[in-house]
């Protein structure tokens, strides 16, 4: 069984953190295929180009580009993610940042288990706008 085939009844139940991690691998596959697209076709090209963007400085500054579009259900998600307490530390973030990127990545985990695919496609297209 693959995700697109779970039927999730109440996503709202769900840990948050676990929305966040979902929501990292989400992260950087569209990240990765962002840079493939735009003829990125070196893997370390690809791999130093990727780690400038998924980490979590960069995170926090595409959250700040798309917290004006977000509804009222998704600024939810947000404020959860942010104020969720990790048992890992960060190794090369700030606090501060890590959190952002933590509410970040719990967005993107919601509309992706959300199957809000188009809505992921929309706001992830704005983050990484040049």
């Amino acid at each position: 069984m693959f995700f697109k085939d779970l039927e999730v009844k109440d996503i709202s139940d769900m840990p948050i953190l676990s929305l966040a991690y979902i929501g990292d691998a989400v992260y950087e596959l569209y990240v990765r295929e962002h840079l493939f697209a735009k003829g990125n076709f070196l893997p370390n090209a690809l791999h130093l180009n990727t780690v400038k963007k998924v980490n979590a400085a960069s995170q926090k500054a595409s959250l700040v580009k798309i917290i004006p579009l977000l509804d009222e259900h998704e600024i939810n998600y947000v404020h959860r993610g942010r104020n969720a307490k990790s048992k890992s530390k960060p190794k090369n973030a700030d606090a501060a940042d890590h959190n952002h990127a933590t509410s970040l990545e719990a967005l993107i985990g919601y509309l992706y288990v959300s199957k809000k695919y188009e809505r992921l496609d929309y706001l992830l297209g704005i983050m990484l706008e040049d």
